[in-house]
This record gives structure tokens, C-alpha cells and sequence, in this order.
């Protein structure tokens, strides 16, 4: 049978014709837009709706104009009374090619929609994003071969770049950063000052969402949080929500001393929870990229492991939770930490800060810092804040923004 579904394409030409379209994320270029199938994680608040939006006008508009591409919000009202196969169905024998649908975690078995779309509809080209807890792993649906799955996260400094100075800067591989970071650094400089943005980066940079606004930008994000606890995790991690207030107590004890080093027994008495249920709430706060777990050996981790180390997330969460308080060290730290993770593989070290892709140790630290303590090491590297150009082994911290 077929069913209306012309208010969900009245809301998708209005939504897809009314986007920006002044810069589109990096990752656009990464992904295979051409996969039958394909899912994309992310935290909230990072830019996963705007992107696929963005693809849809630059890429799919003569489509969209016929009605035979659709971006869907899964928590549209409309599904209240349809569902997602009777719109895929109609979509489809109405001409349709592309379905684009945002938000897939608000709808209830998503896994076996989708899987029953992919199977039922092979004329369909799917992309879904959901929240960065998603877990495609789902028995009933076997989902987890289908999808070609990418993640996402907030902006990196050097997107950050291109979007206040127009310049459009190249990616650079860690190697590259490594060996020939003097070569970059000079080249940038010449065309920006990284320190005339560098802080405020730090501070209000790494959600999109600054473009709306810095005076609303704290409050934003701290709805974007609490959006998270209150909601994403009782749905996808199964939390009762009698819990979050604990939750949010322990985001904000490891918030005030960030880098934390986890004291279990310490924590478990202060906060009156068993050593298991702390752990799946770090597990949990990591998964929704409120936190980071730094881990001595990534290949041994359990899901209930303790973490030797945990960071915020990002800087911009760190200036959320202690305003001027924070401390400069940490936040350097927290920094590279979130722009090294994204693409590469990172451990705790018990002689510098960071060893990284199992092969370069990275020790961070202000401009005077020296690489003493890493002198005996190879493949050591000094991330110094406040040089706009480095030498050696001693590389701007800034300039592993551009990673990604």
C-alpha cells in the first residue's frame, strides 16, 4: 500500500535548499558516497545533519527537485503513525533513489530496518548517522556486514582555520608533521598567525556551531551534554535514568582535575558505586566522546578495564566545566590528545605523555620545554605550545591541528 509521505519531502527540499554551503567538512571528501549502504557516528553537536544536507545540494539536486532524493529525520512526528520499510517502500515506486535519514538511534530496531531496506531494495542508496554510542553489532538484524561505517567528530584546528580565514589548507599525514614540520609551519605562517586563533579554538572552536553565535555558544553545549546523559545514554547504553545524576557527578570530579588519573577504589566509595558500574560508565562516557580513556596497551583493553589515564574529550568541554580555572598544561595535553586520536592510535606512556601508532613517543609541553627526558628514546618528538616554527625533534603543538 501506498502512503503520503509529502511532508517529509516538502521538509527535506526545504531543509537541503536552505543550508550553507560556504564550507563542508573534510570528511565529505573521505567518504565513498557511492556504497549502497552507508553509516556515519558522530557526537552530537558535530555537524553529522549539516553534512549530509550539504552533499544532497551540491551533489544530488537535481533529485532532490524531482522528489527521488529525501532526507528524513527519524524523530519526525510522521513516524508516529508509519513506519521506515512503508516509507522506503513508497519511496522507492515512486521513482526514489536516495535516502538520507538522520538520527537513526531515535528509532525503535533501527538495525533490522535498515537491514530489511538494504536486502529488500537494492535500487536504494542509504546513508544513515546516528550518535558516536551506536553499536551496529545487533544479533537480531546482522547489520554490522552491510554498512560501510565512518566516524566523525568535532572541527579540527585546521578546519577551524578555513572556516575564520578562508584559507584552505591541506591535510597532513603524522609522518609528514614528523619529519618535515619546519617545511609546513613556515608555509602556513606565511599566510596566517596561528596564535591570533589558536586560543580561541581552544576555548569555543571544536563544535560547528560556534558560527552561530560565541554568546549562546557555553549554553549550547551545555544542553548538548546534557542531551547526551539525559537521553542518548538511558536510550543506547540502556541506563536507568534514576543513574545520570551520577553520572554527571563523576563526569564533573574527572572535569576538575582533567588529565585524571582513576583512582577506583577512591572513586567507587566517594560516588557509592561497585568497581564494575564505574567502569561501564567511563566505557559509556567514552563512547559518547565526553571523555578520553588512555590506555598503557590498546591491544590487551577489555571493556572493563581501568583506563590509566582520562582526559575531557576536548578543550572546549574543559573551559565548559572550569571556566578561567583551567590549567594550561592540561589543556595542551587534552589538545593534542583529541587531534592525535581521531586518525591514529594512541597509549599512555609511562615516560612521556604519549606513544603513538606504536612506534613515536611524544612528550607536550610549553615553549621552553626540552626533550630530556626523551632523549634516550627514538622516534621521540617534543609538541611545543607557543613557537610558530620548530626545529629537530621539537614541533609546533598547533600544527598537529591539521592531521585531519
Amino acid at each position: 500500500m501506498m502512503i503520503d509521505y509529502t511532508n517529509l519531502l516538502e521538509i527535506s527540499t526545504k531543509r537541503i535548499r536552505n543550508t550553507k554551503e560556504n564550507f563542508v567538512r573534510s570528511i565529505d571528501k573521505k567518504i565513498n558516497w557511492n556504497s549502497r549502504l552507508i553509516g556515519i557516528k558522530g557526537a552530537r553537536g558535530c555537524g553529522k545533519t549539516t553534512l549530509l544536507l550539504q552533499h544532497l545540494k551540491n551533489n544530488h539536486i537535481d533529485l532532490v527537485s524531482t522528489g527521488k532524493a529525501l532526507f528524513v529525520s527519524l524523530d519526525n512526528i510522521w513516524f508516529a503513525k508509519n513506519s521506515l520499510l512503508d516509507l522506503a517502500d513508497s519511496f522507492t515506486k515512486n521513482g526514489g533513489k536516495i535516502l538520507y535519514l538522520d538520527e537513526v538511534h531515535k528509532y525503535e530496531n533501527w538495525p533490522i530496518y535498515i537491514k530489511n531496506i538494504y536486502d529488500d531494495y537494492p535500487e536504494l542508496q542509504v546513508v544513515f548517522t546516528g550518535s558516536s554510542l551506536l553499536q551496529i553489532l545487533d544479533a537480531r538484524a546482522d547489520l554490522s556486514r552491510r554498512p560501510v561505517m565512518y566516524k566523525m567528530q568535532g572541527l579540527s584546528f585546521r578546519e577551524y582555520l578555513t572556516i575564520k580565514t578562508g584559507n584552505d589548507f591541506q591535510k597532513l599525514p603524522l609522518e609528514e608533521i614528523l619529519m618535515n614540520h619546519t617545511k609546513y609551519a613556515f608555509d602556513i605562517c606565511n599566510k596566517i598567525k596561528p596564535f591570533e586563533h589558536f586560543n580561541e579554538y581552544l576555548k569555543t572552536g571544536y563544535y560547528p556551531f560556534f558560527m552561530e553565535g560565541l554568546d549562546t555558544y557555553y549554553m549550547r553545549l551545555e544542553e548538548t551534554v546534557n542531551m547526551i546523559l539525559e537521553m542518548e545514554l538511558p536510550l543506547l547504553r540502556k541506563i536507568d535514568i534514576a543513574y545520570v545524576p551520577k553520572i554527571k557527578k563523576l563526569l564533573a570530579v574527572i572535569a576538575e582535575s582533567s588529565p585524571f588519573m582513576l583512582n577506583t577504589s577512591k572513586i567507587s566509595g566517594a560516588m557509592e558505586l561497585n568497581r564494575t558500574t564505574l567502569l561501564s560508565y567511563l566505557k559509556s562516557l567514552t563512547d559518547a566522546k565526553l571523555i578520553e580513556s588512555l590506555f598503557k596497551d590498546l591491544k590487551g583493553v577489555s571493556s572493563l578495564q581501568k583506563p590509566d589515564k582520562i582526559f575531557l574529550e576536548n578543550t572546549n568541554l574543559m573551559y565548559l566545566y572550569q571556566g578561567k580555572n583551567v590549567d594550561e598544561g592540561n589543556v595542551r595535553e587534552t589538545f593534542l590528545l583529541n587531534q592525535l586520536d581521531y586518525n591514529q592510535t594512541v597509549e599512555f606512556s609511562e615516560v612521556s605523555d604519549f606513544f603513538v601508532n606504536d612506534k613515536y613517543t611524544i612528550e607536550c609541553g610549553g615553549k621552553s620545554k626540552t626533550g630530556e627526558q626523551i632523549k634516550t628514546l627514538e622516534n621521540a618528538f617534543v609538541a611545543a605550545d607557543g613557537i610558530e616554527i620548530g626545529s629537530g625533534s621539537k614541533i609546533p603543538l598547533w600544527l598537529f591541528g591539521f592531521l585531519y
